[in-house]
């Protein structure tokens, strides 16, 4: 039996422009959306914003309010949904 090689969606590889507030933590630039996930997580580690006892939580600092709707806390899940809100 021969395994079909994934196809990367094209839809994740497309680049989209981060609105301002986006653009402060990953910069003005285009970016697939897959580029955008992994600065947002590069951000979130090098500032410690993950909550300690459930890493899947993250706790906004003022940048990230800004794109979380003015929530100070969201799971990782609830952050794609909003950060595609950011991105056009």
């Amino acid at each position: 039996m021969t395994e079909k090689k994934r196809k990367p969606n094209a839809a994740f590889m497309k680049p989209m422009n981060p609105d301002a507030a986006l653009g402060e933590v990953v910069g003005n630039e285009p970016l697939p959306r897959t580029e955008v996930t992994k600065k947002l997580w590069a951000y979130i580690k090098e500032n410690n914003l993950q909550e300690p006892s459930n890493k899947r939580m993250i706790n906004a600092d003022d940048k990230l309010l800004a794109i979380f709707d003015g929530k100070k806390q969201v799971s990782m899940f609830e952050m794609t949904k909003l950060v595609s809100n950011h991105l056009s």
